[in-house]
């Protein structure tokens, strides 16, 4: 609507214009009032090509015609995105057209009044004049106009791009709080798993074998069912301590447990699960699958001093001899020093030692479950820059395999998942001879004394 009411203004006034141009020219009317149609309604077209209406503006000077043309014309050029090197040089055109019409026009007048004689520097000083009039504010506002327009957009885009930027870093956020959350998850359910999952399956094996002997010898019986209601006991514990962590904030204030200690307190209950061999021994029973002899069983006794960090390799042998309490038959053997054959003696990194120790763990509670009377063999190698470890358990004998337990899926996805997060490998799977074998190797600095 501007630019329409603009070429309405420009092409009257050009027609009025053209009519004068006419008369002086001794041409009809109707010609100049045409030609004053034609170059007024141009500035129709003033935004899709500023640059014809500036020199058709320079062209109609000569007839004293278009100054609304003209300046609206310039102020078009300079505010559009026309190279500075054209604006410049279409605005000296028109300086010099309007300094040159007006310097002709205005010695005309002068010869025409005898009675003014100026001196001769008022006519081209004038004239300059006039054109820097009506050729400079139109293309100092111009450049200014476009200038601002061009910083607000530049403005208006990277205020689009911080937009989509920030956008962009809260999606990313809210997928690494999540993320974090689901590893959190898994962790918290790999300790629980690994925690409790170890002691009730041996309980369950103690039970079975208490079935077949309570009738045989009572008093033995009766201790190893004491002896069983202490490790469910425990384990209850243990797993009232750990739900108690998962609260939230509000349900921990008062045990003075705040969000933050989670991690912590879940690897203090996670430690419980090794007692020393020497905490409790079961009463030995009949070889119907009850324990005879000396041996250690989870759930005995309370952590130690210093246990708070996780197990350790120096509790493999604890954990070995829990299994052997059972009545499983297990093998451990260890490449590494002579004078330290459990690697007590060596440190590592306290996650790869905690990660060893749990596919351990996982290992013999397998085998319990799915392979029980199997025999087992659990070798670990001290090598340069890694800790590999072997757990590899032959098939079952006879109906022992009828006493299988319950089990989740969970226990070779979480000894893989523990290995693969410090950069180690673990492969998993039945062997020849109809067992099973379960292998780990993890990264490690050399050990430290």
């Amino acid at each position: 609507m501007l630019d329409v009411l603009l070429a309405v203004a420009s092409a009257l006034e050009c027609m009025v214009e053209g009519v004068r141009f006419a008369r002086e020219a001794q041409l009809p009317e109707a010609a100049g009032v045409l030609l004053g149609l034609l170059v007024g309604s141009v500035l129709l077209v003033r935004r899709r090509w500023p640059v014809v209406v500036v020199l058709v503006s320079i062209a109609v000077m000569p007839a004293e015609m278009g100054g609304l043309l003209s300046v609206v014309g310039l102020y078009t050029l300079a505010a559009s995105d026309v190279p500075r090197r054209i604006t410049t040089l279409l605005a000296g055109m028109t300086v010099v057209g309007t300094l040159v019409t007006t310097f002709l026009t205005l010695r005309q007048d002068v010869a025409t009044q005898e009675d003014f004689n100026p001196p001769a520097w008022v006519v081209p000083v004038m004239s300059l004049a006039v054109g820097l009039v009506l050729t400079a504010p139109p293309v100092l506002w111009g450049l200014y106009i476009g200038a601002r327009r061009r910083l607000v957009e530049s403005l208006r885009e990277r205020a689009d791009g911080l937009e989509r930027e920030l956008s962009l870093l809260a999606d990313r956020a809210e997928e690494r709080a999540e993320w974090a959350r689901n590893e959190e998850r898994t962790r918290i359910a790999r300790e629980m798993h690994d925690v409790v999952a170890h002691r009730v399956s041996l309980m369950v094996v103690h039970a079975a074998a208490l079935q077949a002997v309570a009738l045989k010898d009572p008093e033995k019986a009766s201790k190893n069912a004491a002896l069983v209601g202490d490790m469910g006991r425990q384990a209850l514990t243990e797993l009232r301590e750990m739900l108690g962590v998962l609260r939230t904030a509000e349900g921990t204030a008062a045990r003075g447990v705040t969000a933050s200690d989670a991690p912590e307190r879940l690897a203090a209950v996670a430690s419980r699960a090794r007692v020393p061999a020497e905490a409790q021994a079961p009463a030995p029973v009949a070889a119907g699958g009850v324990p005879e002899g000396d041996g250690a069983v989870p759930g005995a006794g309370t952590p130690g001093e210093g246990q708070a960090e996780g197990p350790s390799l120096a509790d493999l042998g604890d954990l070995v001899g829990q299994s052997r309490a059972a009545g499983m038959v297990v093998e451990l053997s260890v490449d590494g020093p002579a004078e330290d054959p459990v690697g007590a003696g060596l440190r590592y990194a306290a996650r790869v030692e905690q990660t060893v120790y749990r596919v351990v763990q996982e290992a013999l509670t397998n085998v319990h479950k799915h392979a029980p009377g199997a025999r087992a063999r659990v070798r670990l190698a001290h090598r340069e820059g890694e800790l590999a470890v072997q757990v590899e358990n032959g098939p079952c004998e006879g109906d022992a395999a009828n006493a299988g337990l319950p089990s989740g899926g969970n226990g070779l996805v979480g000894m893989r998942e523990r290995v693969t997060a410090l950069g180690g490998v673990f492969v998993s799977g039945p062997t020849d001879a109809g067992g099973f074998r379960v292998s780990a190797v993890v990264p490690a600095s050399l050990p430290a004394a």
